[in-house]
């Protein structure tokens, strides 16, 4: 039998024991939930990553939004040295190909951006916009057209874009869907190339983006296409593999998705993505 002494001992023995065991456990539990994922994404601070020089490579028909988002950047971003390439996406990807310095790409279509992809030279591409197509006339439409079926009557000036321009392809997809032959007059290289057609006088029509008509300017007036005959028109951007910049590229294209970007897409009237 035990003296009153050893039981005390036992008995204090025990008790800690318990509470390392218990401590342990709670310790256990605390750990574990600490170490599972977070399935929210971190925030980016875009003002912070834009510094340095940057080149974007985007499509024509981005042409103003990203002008004028150039100028907030640049007050916001004393450091950061931006510079834009414009022109039809199918020559932007040739340039790309071909080694030209880029950091990011944005796109009027995904079947050029997804050559790029194939090619192993993008991250993975994000949706930034969305756009719709309009016909394009000369101010007060003096040839009075109403729709896509009159781009294809005798004596009518028409000018679309090369075939590989999203633009272009865009439209003869509808035409063709519509079985609407129209001849045109030349095939240009961008959306800006085709409008100056009209604004010269030098066409009747073309089909650009019902964002290339808002920034027209006076000597241009729009014809609604319907949005049953519009077909999707998706914008994808992405950084692109060799940039020698990627904190900032990665903050432009954070920025194009929602930020000071996307605030300038939306003033020139496109579409968030869906």
């Amino acid at each position: 039998m035990l003296s009153r002494p050893s039981r005390r001992v036992v008995s204090l023995v025990i008790g800690v024991i318990g509470f390392t065991v218990a401590a342990s456990a709670c310790g256990s539990k605390s750990s574990t939930k600490t170490a599972a994922p977070s399935t929210t994404a971190a925030p980016t601070t875009t003002t912070a990553s834009l510094t340095g020089t940057l080149d974007v490579f985007a499509a024509a028909s981005l042409t103003g939004a990203f002008t004028n988002a150039k100028t907030t950047l640049a007050s916001a971003n004393p450091g950061l040295n931006l510079t834009f390439n414009f022109a039809g996406s199918n020559a932007l990807v040739a340039q790309i190909t071909q080694g030209a310095p880029a950091d990011v790409f944005a796109s009027a279509d995904t079947k050029n951006m997804q050559k790029l992809v194939d090619a192993g030279m993008l991250d993975a591409p994000v949706t930034f916009v969305r756009n719709k197509l309009e016909i394009a006339v000369a101010a007060g439409n003096p040839k009075h057209i109403t729709g896509l079926a009159d781009l294809a009557k005798p004596g009518m000036s028409v000018v679309l874009e090369a075939i590989g321009v999203p633009a272009g392809d865009y439209t003869r997809q509808v035409l063709a869907a519509k079985t609407i032959t129209v001849m045109p007059k030349s095939l240009e290289t961008d959306v800006k190339s085709a409008l100056a057609k009209v604004t010269s006088g030098e066409a009747d029509a073309t089909v650009v983006y019902v964002t290339d008509v808002s920034a027209g300017g006076p000597k241009v007036a729009g014809v609604t296409v319907p949005d049953a005959d519009q077909p999707a028109i998706e914008y994808p951007i992405a950084v692109v593999k060799a940039t020698k910049n990627r904190a900032a590229a990665e903050a432009f294209v954070s920025s194009a998705v929602s930020g000071d970007v996307q605030k300038a897409l939306e003033d020139a009237g496109f579409l968030p993505p869906k």
